[in-house]
């Protein structure tokens, strides 16, 4: 293991500075400063197989090639108790790539997108196989707790003579391998290195029953045996956590959630430190010796290496963050797709739609999921947003979770926060309240499926406590992390589940195998699912935590308006640091003039557009005026997870979001490369596929219809003064 910090605690342009300026004749190449070099391989794989050894696996399907990723299961493990290193990198390239994009043949996989396509669209490449080098290299800022994973993969068609990078942060909390399927793809057949990095997030799993952990490489040791190659650890004492252990045992803790960082507000500095490792490595590869006798030249450098920052959804947030933040010029051009963009304000902008201006516009994330969390259940009981058929769309009716949905609308109407006398009266009520806040109708019968899936109730618990910086041992809100069964009790994590979770999960708790726990529920703690609040005595989808959240966010009753003290349930306390972590995360809108583009669905009614995209664009606007060379795509029937279109509901509603993305990269670099101009912001109508529930017919290039550089009228969005106008 090879350590390349320069000075721990300097900053990236500290560090670069004090390359250039030593005594040898010409600079020597260096990493960024806090980074630890852990690993480098050659994956040497061009023929598919479900390889274990490097020379069986390559930089973008782990071995396993078009066939193998599309394929329904992951290959199995020799001994899923203690998998290898290398069959957890297999295993969570697999994962990973299928997480963020449709992997079904009528979804578009292997005919619009996949390894066998090429960058201008055509099936040429076979089973996709990229061999190359990758380094894997951890980053710290001195405390030994923030250790960010970061991986450089340089392919063997790597062109010296036109070199460039695609920076791809992980989308999600997920790990270093969470943007392979998006900028990592694109970047690999391009021919560009590839810096990615998990940004704090990733699976970071502590087990606070046996105190083990995931090393970087995803195996599991003991908190001890790992050291500070623990991806992970919670910072509590063994005193502490056996207490603990005492009152909640089987609890879990998250990286994302519990590592006490708030991660988000690094993102940007994280992305320009992978930037700067990927020149690093490039210079290790293929620079000169230097005349010191000792490392290599400053080969590649920024005004030589054309560099593009691309990701999806928190990595679209990073790249946006990481272009804010480019005081050294690293990076040339951004594409964002479905960014969580938190603009730092809401004034001196507008948002419409068809000259109609949103309820509410720019709101933090945590602010609208809070409030989300409260009423998407009963709103999803609305008349409005009534669907027939049983299905994975109309989840919570699907999983028998409509009983509950009722008891939250009953719940709320007791605490006075829906009117009507009626289930139907109060489950519209919440609907007009959420769109009057700033989702659209087209999100109606979204809310089903996000609350019902957990999305909301996952982001209100994980987000919170990483805002605030809270120890997993305070139990924000009444709430914990554990392994549940069907019945919604807490038991002690599965030992496979636990070693093989680095590969499967994707750092949030969806239940490999963390689950939001409401720890006072009444008769015992419960999965948010099955939570019986207090303040009402029913079981209502544990209420009383999602009251408690937002009162974390607003800084008062969400019942009442009153203000928190020290005395109210949260503090006053609590509720500063949140607030204190929320405002560490939003963005300032000055890209600095880099050519970018935002694509987003519509339809996203996790990331809804009034509050991300159209706000950004429009805050990017008056912040940056004329020099900005942001354009946004706005992309109609398409939403959040494109992973979700095999489900029965989604595949004939929606398209996916995936094609335009890398139509957006095609056109930054053809805008690098030539000066083409970037097609300019429009509403682009794609089709949906149709057809029954669950049986789409197969979609066709036609139904995902490009960006074009004259888009009609009708499609043309523009600006209303100072306010974003997009057509309906």
């Amino acid at each position: 293991m090879k350590d390349h910090t320069t000075r721990l605690g300097l900053s990236l342009l500290a560090a670069a500075a004090l390359a250039a300026c030593s005594d040898s004749p010409e600079p020597r190449a260096s990493a960024p400063a806090g980074s630890v070099e852990l690993s480098r391989t050659a994956y040497t794989a061009t023929a598919p197989g479900a390889g274990t050894s490097a020379d069986t696996q390559d930089l973008l399907t782990g071995g396993l090639g078009r066939t193998g990723l599309g394929a329904a299961a992951a290959p199995a493990y020799a001994n899923a108790a203690a998998p290898t290193a290398m069959e957890l990198r297999r295993n969570a390239i697999y994962a990973n790539y299928r997480g963020i994009l449709d992997p079904s043949a009528n979804g578009g996989y292997g005919t619009l997108y996949g390894p066998n396509i090429d960058l201008a669209g055509n099936n040429t490449l076979g089973e996709g196989l990229i061999p190359g080098v990758e380094y894997v290299a951890r980053l710290d800022d001195g405390t030994g707790r923030k250790n960010v994973t970061m991986a450089v993969q340089v392919p063997a068609s790597f062109d010296v003579n036109n070199p460039c990078i695609v920076a791809g942060p992980s989308s999600g909390s997920r790990g270093v391998y969470g943007s392979i399927g998006s900028a990592a793809e694109w970047g690999l057949k391009r021919g560009c290195a590839v810096a990615l990095t998990d940004s704090g997030k990733g699976m970071g799993l502590h087990d606070l029953g046996d105190d083990s952990v995931h090393r970087i490489d995803g195996t599991r040791a003991t908190r001890a045996e790992a050291g500070v190659l623990a991806h992970f650890a919670a910072n509590v004492t063994d005193a502490a956590r056996a207490a603990f252990n005492a009152a909640f045992p089987n609890r879990l803790a998250l990286k994302h959630a519990h590592s006490q960082q708030n991660p988000e507000k690094d993102w940007g500095n994280d992305t320009l430190a992978s930037i700067q490792y990927a020149l690093y490595v490039l210079n290790q590869e293929y620079a000169p010796a230097h005349s010191s006798g000792s490392g290599k030249q400053v080969k590649f450098k920024p005004d030589n290496t054309l560099v593009i920052a691309a990701s999806v959804s928190n990595g679209g947030a990073a790249v946006l963050q990481a272009a804010e933040q480019d005081g050294a010029g690293l990076i040339d051009a951004v594409v964002a797709s479905e960014p969580s963009a938190q603009p730092k304000s809401t004034a001196g902008y507008g948002v419409q739609q068809g000259g109609v201006a949103a309820g509410r516009h720019g709101l933090a994330l945590i602010d609208y999921f809070t409030y989300g969390n409260i009423f998407q259940p009963c709103a999803a009981l609305a008349p409005e947003a009534a669907m027939a058929e049983a299905s994975i769309y109309n989840y919570m009716a699907l999983l028998g979770m409509s009983g509950r949905a009722e008891n939250r609308c009953t719940s709320l109407a007791e605490k006075g926060m829906v009117t009507g006398a009626t289930t139907a009266a109060r489950a519209s009520d919440a609907l007009a309240k959420l769109r009057a806040y700033g989702y659209d109708a087209v999100h109606d019968t979204m809310h089903t499926a996000h609350y019902g899936l957990g999305n909301s109730p996952i982001i209100a618990m994980m987000y919170t406590n990483a805002l605030g910086r809270f120890s997993v041992t305070e139990n924000l809100c009444g709430t914990s992390l554990a392994q549940t069964n069907a019945t919604g009790d807490v038991i002690a994590p599965v030992a496979a589940v636990k070693a093989t979770s680095y590969a499967t999960g994707n750092g949030t708790a969806n239940g490999v195998p963390a689950t939001v726990v409401f720890n006072n529920s009444v008769g015992g703690a419960k999965a948010w699912q099955f939570g019986v609040s207090q303040s009402s005595t029913r079981s209502d989808f544990a209420l009383d935590a999602a009251l408690c959240q937002r009162a974390l966010v607003t800084g008062r009753d969400p019942m009442t308006g009153a203000e928190l003290n020290a005395a109210s349930t949260p503090t006053k306390a609590q509720s500063d640091a949140v607030r204190a972590g929320m405002a560490e995360v939003q963005l300032g809108g000055n890209l600095r003039g880099k050519p970018t583009v935002i694509v987003h669905g519509r339809n996203d009614a996790l990331v809804p557009v009034n509050h991300s995209s159209r706000a950004y664009v429009a805050y990017n606007r008056v912040t940056e005026g004329p020099n900005t060379r942001l354009t946004y795509w706005e992309v109609t029937n398409a939403q959040h997870f494109d992973a979700f279109l095999p489900f029965s509901g989604f595949d004939n509603r929606f398209v996916p979001l995936h094609p335009y993305f890398n139509q957006a990269l095609n056109a930054v670099w053809a805008n690098l490369k030539s000066g083409a101009a970037l097609p300019p912001s429009q509403v682009v109508r794609a089709t949906p596929r149709g057809g029954a529930a669950g049986a789409a017919p197969a979609i066709t290039a036609a139904q995902v219809p490009a960006a074009v550089a004259a888009p009609a009228a009708g499609n043309v969005i523009g600006f209303a003064g100072t306010a974003i106008n997009v057509p309906n």
